[in-house]
């Protein structure tokens, strides 16, 4: 008896990379590595947008939301718009707010509104536009000079309450301004570690206003690519005078200091205020520390202020940011803590940055640090890949690392504010892992498929195996296997083409039909020599004998079967076996099944090993002409073999008249036998056939 064991895929199916695979797989890694770690240097979008989201996250998780304890906004809100009922506000009411703000005695105060049209509901304006319309002198007695222009009121106030005054700079476009735009405070030290944004014009407040302030900064904020406020510019380059922010402006102011420096150190350049330090970039940005939402930075609404229904005690010593927080007026920002900060409270943010110390810096080396670290995470995994670690190894590391930088960016961010740039080597780590991924998955891919292929020789050797093994007792050749193989395929097709048992006839069913198909005759084995290989006519007693051959295949096949774990090709070839010599009306062996009763594959089987049997020499028997065969099989319709399935196989006869050419038995290929004595003279075919060639002869003569 013929066995085989389980089939297994070696080494569980999991391939290990060759040397020359590790290598690739490391060179990729180190050029990852080296891509994502030159888009950080060059802020790449990607990168950016991931260190963005890094830096973010980090100002949420270490706000305290302690109350701001050196700043104050005295905010127009929209309480405070709607008291007064207009807007812009008249500049008197304007400088009454700031009087009050300065009789409190605060450390700095700044306004963080912008005026540079000139006051039309001025006394000296109204008479202006009385006499230019109407040609009428209007006289107005009893009002103090002072009074008669609103602007120049204010730019007195100002003046007399030293308030840092705001200006806007543009980039796009130049203007005419003639008088010199003093910024008010100076600046020296390694300027040439900058490069500023140059402004080519400004807005700055009319001139009563301008000319009295002593000191002013602008309010230009730049927001990222994706609108979220993180940076403040503290330095712009204007006609080769260095301009401050409203906040730096603002804070100089308080810590009474009229110019800064600035220095450049081992993490970047920083300006200094006396004993306040700056960190800012090349392009003179601080980045913004938000210690929590806007309520985290108090403040008083000017309507308050302005009735004397504040405290005073809350304004003394306070650095003060006047400014305006009403819907309407559209100064509100996005940040990584809340949607709707006010100008006025994030230039506050800036200030208590600077006075607490705890501005954040982005070090200058922190680029390269983050392409050197992407490149070592690259050859560690690189390393691991080519040693053969699995994939589980790798993600282990890779989330290793990746928690590691991350508790590194966050101890560094809270204790030394230190926004490290960990995108780029987290990036590499994630890319590197799906490459590692994919490379493993494709190689599996092509292992599996080599084995699968290794599977499908080792079922075709073993069906090859088990009919040489019928071979040895019966002189049919392997050419008969091969035809028998494609007739049955071919009907098969046929068959599932014109929609005749499609739900059983599936690739994978006519695949394994086609394996299948040389191990019908398999039971021959059990059958003697002197039954299986007389020449002539056999008697009853070796017809018993004979016909047993079909519960043989059957029972060494499902023998075989039993050693193969789950579903496998042999119990198609079984079927086939047991059920290929019985016949649609039921007279057939070894069971006598009838019609729809006899399975599909041993009807089809019947159809293809029947025709072989006529059109090719037997030891019993000389070959029959094609069409000769052809007419015999056809009188036999509904009796032998199912209609369907034969009327399937007369609709393909060209294709079985190749495939039967295509696969001669070799004495019959060098003689021109065979298929080809379709051809030839009938008289010279009969000569060498038995004297009845009547459908009853496949009944009398059928060996299988």
């Amino acid at each position: 008896m013929l066995g085989i064991g389980p089939l297994h895929p070696p080494a569980g199916l999991v391939p290990r990379a060759s040397r020359r695979q590790g290598l690739l797989f490391l060179a990729a890694a180190v050029a990852i590595a080296l891509a994502v770690g030159l888009a950080g240097l060059l802020r790449v979008a990607p990168v950016a947008r991931l260190d963005n989201a890094v830096l973010d996250a980090l100002t949420r998780a270490t706000a305290t939301d302690a109350a701001a304890p050196d700043t104050l906004v005295v905010d127009i809100d929209d309480v405070s718009l709607a008291a007064v009922g207009q807007w812009p506000w008249p500049r008197y009411r304007l400088a009454a707010l700031l009087e009050r703000i300065a009789a409190a005695r605060p450390a700095a105060i700044a306004l963080d509104i912008l005026m540079p049209e000139a006051d039309r509901t001025s006394l000296a304006d109204i008479q202006q536009t009385f006499q230019r319309d109407f040609g009428i002198a209007v006289t107005i007695d009893g009002v103090p000079d002072g009074l008669r222009d609103n602007d120049g009121y204010l730019g007195h106030v100002m003046a007399a309450a030293d308030v840092v005054g705001a200006r806007y700079f543009y980039f796009d476009h130049a203007t005419g301004e003639t008088r010199p735009t003093r910024p008010g405070v100076g600046f020296d030290g390694a300027l040439d570690a900058l490069e500023l944004d140059r402004a080519h014009g400004v807005l700055d407040n009319v001139d009563a206003i301008a000319s009295q302030t002593r000191a002013s900064g602008f309010v230009n904020m730049g927001v990222d690519d994706d609108g979220v406020l993180r940076r403040l510019p503290l330095l712009v380059e204007y006609r080769g005078v260095l301009h401050p922010s409203l906040a730096l402006a603002t804070t100089m102011r308080a810590l009474d200091a009229s110019s800064a420096r600035v220095v450049e150190g081992r993490d970047g350049a920083s300006l200094v205020i006396g004993s306040h330090a700056v960190p800012v970039d090349r392009r003179g940005r601080a980045l913004l520390r938000f210690e929590g939402r806007p309520s985290r930075y108090r403040s008083v609404p000017a309507v308050e202020v302005l009735a004397g229904r504040h405290a005073p005690q809350d304004l003394r010593g306070k650095v003060v940011i006047v400014g305006a927080s009403a819907v309407g007026l559209r100064d509100r920002h996005m940040t990584a803590v809340s949607p709707a900060f006010s100008g006025a409270q994030v230039q506050s943010a800036l200030v208590q940055n600077i006075l607490d110390g705890r501005a954040l810096r982005a070090p200058a080396w922190g680029g390269i640090a983050a392409l050197a670290l992407g490149l070592v995470l690259a050859l560690a995994l690189g390393g691991l890949f080519l040693a053969g670690r699995r994939l589980l190894a790798l993600t282990v590391a890779s989330v290793g690392a990746v928690a590691l930088l991350g508790a590194l960016a966050y101890v560094a961010f809270a204790r030394w504010g230190l926004v490290l740039p960990v995108a780029a080597p987290v990036l590499v780590a994630a890319i590197v892992l799906a490459v590692a991924f994919v490379t493993r998955f494709a190689m599996q891919q092509r292992h599996a498929r080599r084995w699968r292929r290794q599977l499908e020789n080792a079922r075709q050797v073993t069906i090859e195996s088990m009919s040489a093994v019928a071979e040895t007792r019966d002189p049919e050749t392997g050419a008969h296997i091969k035809r028998t193989q494609h007739y049955v395929r071919a009907i098969a097709r046929r068959l599932r083409d014109t929609g005749q048992y499609a739900e059983v006839l599936t690739d994978e069913y006519i695949h394994l039909l086609f394996l299948s198909a040389p191990l019908h005759d398999i039971g021959k084995v059990g059958v003697p020599d002197h039954i299986l290989l007389k020449p002539g006519p056999l008697t009853e007693e070796e017809w018993v004998v004979m016909r047993r051959h079909a519960e043989f295949g059957r029972k060494i096949i499902l023998s075989t079967s039993q050693h193969i774990e789950g579903d496998n090709f042999l119990s198609v070839a079984a079927e086939i076996a047991a059920s290929h010599h019985e016949k649609w009306d039921g007279t057939g062996y070894p069971a006598g099944l009838q019609g729809q009763a006899i399975p599909l594959s041993g009807r089809i089987m019947a159809v293809a090993d029947i025709y072989d049997a006529l059109v090719n020499r037997r030891c019993y028997k000389e070959p029959f002409p094609h069409a000769q065969a052809m007419d015999m099989m056809r009188q036999l319709r509904g009796a032998t073999f199912d209609p369907v399935v034969l009327d399937a196989f007369f609709a393909i006869e060209d294709e079985i008249t190749r495939i039967a050419a295509a696969f001669r038995d070799e004495e019959e290929a060098a003689t021109g036998a065979g298929v080809a004595a379709a051809d030839a003279d009938a008289d010279v075919v009969r000569r060498h056939a038995p004297a009845r060639t009547t459908p009853e002869f496949l009944l009398d003569h059928d060996r299988g």
